[in-house]
């Protein structure tokens, strides 16, 4: 039965003379009116584009043949290509299960104070100056995107900041989130496909240009998708010219220990940047290097100059978090707090992270060695240059599309490959692929 229908039996069966009933009147009769009610709410609305990773998953899911391979999803797999939970997170969770202490209640607004604490020190060290000073405030998130999110909406609400640059390529979702927050988002060139690396001269000119108090999103370590990172000296000169030019760090670091393979020098830019009396953001993510992707554990880490101003902050974000999650999960949150706090199993996490970074820098080895000895052409230098669970590989579309139709083997349309997705079973499959797909396919079809 339709709206019209019930509100003109409605009608009747109160007997009411006039035209009008919650709303109700003679429009409703029309025609065109009743077409539109047929029509639903989205009829017109053309439907989003999907998103690259997951369609790449689905597929490849779909897909029967025996010899696929996923170098897509930023996730880490062994060498049996099977997702790994920690061996220390699975222990934390039987502990927790078997806790009787624990239960269900709603975490306070800034999220499990364990965790913020603890995360505030895996970030910026235990013996830090803007720690011991109390002049951070760690925000507990859903998830690295949430903390993006968090920060974002805290700065254009409250702190007046409508311009953000981000690099070009980057992780497509700092876009979708600065940009839906209501920011102008202006990009800047961050890859040199001449020297496959960072192009620094554009990092330089844009930080230079950009008017004063722009914020600027900073992938702390492992850059996604390029994997190219500024050297100390030059983390040093981006220092120098946002202090000249007022502008505003936004740290992202969702890969720290997967770089080096060492907790404290995969965050040695946001350290530095703090010691110097910044006011600045960090999102944190847990998802990768703690190997618990859907338990979306995040972290905003807002760090300021003047300590008074942190109760200004707290008492902003925790009701930007009231109105987008409400209250942060629980779970996720305590394994990090368990293990961070707890010496042993604390050392027993870093052991993880060391093996899942030690097995990312084999994988790059293996390729790049493969390429060499296939002589691919090209040089593949930046296969082993570069940092962390991606490589960006510099192959072109067509490129891409030839490997997924002919060898069922599927990353990114911009040429990124996940190198968790490697091993040394597939390496052989995938390095022929690509030399094939170097040598025959070019930039553009042949006429």
């Amino acid at each position: 039965m339709n709206l019209v229908v019930c509100l003109q039996n409605a009608k009747d069966s109160l007997n009411v003379e006039e035209t009008t009933l919650w709303g109700y009147n003679e429009m409703t009769q029309s025609k065109e009116y009743q077409i539109n009610m047929a029509s639903g709410v989205f009829s017109g609305v053309e439907p989003a584009p999907p998103i690259e990773v997951f369609q790449n998953t689905a597929a490849f899911n779909k897909d029967d043949y025996p010899y696929k391979v996923n170098l897509s999803v930023g996730v880490y797999r062994t060498e049996e290509n099977k997702p790994w939970v920690l061996p220390v997170v699975r222990k934390v969770e039987m502990g927790m299960a078997n806790d009787m202490s624990l239960n269900k209640e709603y975490l306070p607004m800034a999220g499990l104070n364990s965790f913020t604490e603890s995360a505030n020190r895996l970030l910026l060290g235990d013996d830090s100056t803007a720690i011991r000073e109390e002049r951070v405030f760690g925000m507990q998130c859903v998830g690295g995107t949430g903390a993006v999110r968090m920060g974002a909406e805290l700065l254009y609400r409250y702190a007046n900041r409508k311009i953000v640059y981000i690099t070009d390529p980057s992780w497509p979702n700092h876009v979708g989130v600065f940009g839906d927050t209501g920011y102008e988002v202006r990009t800047y060139s961050y890859w040199d496909s001449r020297t496959s690396g960072m192009d620094w001269d554009s990092v330089k000119f844009s930080l230079k240009n950009a008017p004063e108090g722009s914020v600027f999103v900073l992938q702390a370590v492992a850059h996604n998708p390029t994997g190219v990172d500024p050297s100390k000296e030059q983390w040093m000169e981006i220092a120098t010219i946002m202090k000249e030019r007022k502008l505003f760090p936004f740290f992202d670091l969702a890969y720290q220990g997967f770089s080096s393979g060492d907790l404290e020098s995969d965050a040695w830019s946001v350290r530095y940047f703090a010691s110097l009396g910044f006011d600045m953001f960090c999102a944190q993510s847990f998802s990768k290097n703690f190997g618990l992707y859907n338990d979306r554990v995040g972290l905003l880490a807002i760090i300021v100059s003047d300590q008074s101003h942190i109760a200004i902050a707290k008492s902003h974000v925790e009701l930007i978090g009231r109105r987008v999650h409400a209250s942060s999960p629980h779970h996720g949150a305590r394994i990090v707090s368990t293990i961070l706090n707890n010496q042993a199993l604390r050392e027993e996490w870093k052991g993880c992270v060391t093996k899942m970074a030690t097995r990312i820098k084999l994988m790059r080895q293996k390729l790049y060695q493969k390429l060499v000895v296939l002589g691919t052409p090209g040089s593949w230098e930046h296969v082993v240059q570069q940092n962390g669970m991606f490589f960006y590989s510099g192959l072109n579309v067509r490129q891409v599309e030839f490997l997924t139709k002919e060898y069922h083997i599927y990353l990114l349309k911009s040429g990124r490959i996940n190198m968790c997705g490697l091993t040394l079973e597939n390496m052989d499959y995938v390095a022929n692929a690509i030399h094939e797909a170097v040598t025959n396919i070019h930039d553009e079809p042949e006429v």
